[in-house]
């Protein structure tokens, strides 16, 4: 019968070292130095003062990263969709529509057909989107 004297735990109880008792004076933490003190820890990649990995190993090539421009992507498809015809669509009408995200740059892809004529006017285009937009009579204008 389940009574509150015979209640099962769920959880262990936790061990709290450094208070004495039958761990004895150094609770487990062996004697002195860094790690027997509290807050005494160091991180994975230190080497006890040896030069570390990271500053012996070469460093080689070049990163872009800092410089690289990344773009919201835009279908023909979409812009089919959305707009009407003779219409100029610009960044800001891309970013009420919801296909793009603000602050982006926007560049558009010649997936899908595009059958309005429209003016574009954004960041990049793809050659064969240019075609197929000026082959509706679109124009588009790069910022």
């Amino acid at each position: 019968m389940l009574q509150l004297n015979n209640l099962v735990k769920l959880t262990e109880k936790r061990k709290r070292v450094g208070r004495g008792g039958c761990r004895g004076g150094t609770s487990g933490k062996g004697h002195k130095g860094q790690k027997a003190r509290s807050g005494g820890s160091v991180s994975a990649r230190f080497e006890g003062g040896q030069m570390p990995l990271s500053r012996r190993l070469p460093k080689r090539g070049f990163s872009n990263h800092m410089f690289k421009q990344e773009f919201d992507l835009v279908t023909l498809e979409q812009l089919n969709r959305l707009f009407e015809d003779g219409q100029t669509v610009t960044k800001q009408m891309l970013l009420e529509a919801g296909c793009v995200k603000k602050g982006m740059l926007v560049k558009v892809l010649a997936t899908g057909v595009l059958e309005k004529n429209i003016t574009l006017v954004v960041d990049a285009c793809s050659q064969t989107a240019k075609e197929a937009v000026e082959r509706v009579g679109g124009a588009v204008k790069l910022v």
